[in-house]
């Protein structure tokens, strides 16, 4: 289960099909050396997307 607390890097490493959630919300985390110490939380904040409905599509992704 991803929560927003989760180092954004460490997620993408774990699960590489979250990598298209990220697109999709315009977070190209994949991409970025910051993804190394950024939480879900903040990444979305500072992009201003919605953290619960993030949260909810990646969860979704791990199906």
């Amino acid at each position: 289960m991803i929560t927003r607390d989760m180092i954004i890097a460490d997620i993408i490493r774990q699960h590489p099909e979250t990598v298209s959630v990220f697109q999709r919300y315009h977070l190209d985390c994949y991409e970025c050396q910051i993804a190394d110490l950024e939480t879900v939380e903040h990444g979305a904040g500072v992009h201003k997307v919605a953290i619960a409905e993030l949260i909810e599509a990646l969860n979704k992704s791990l199906e």
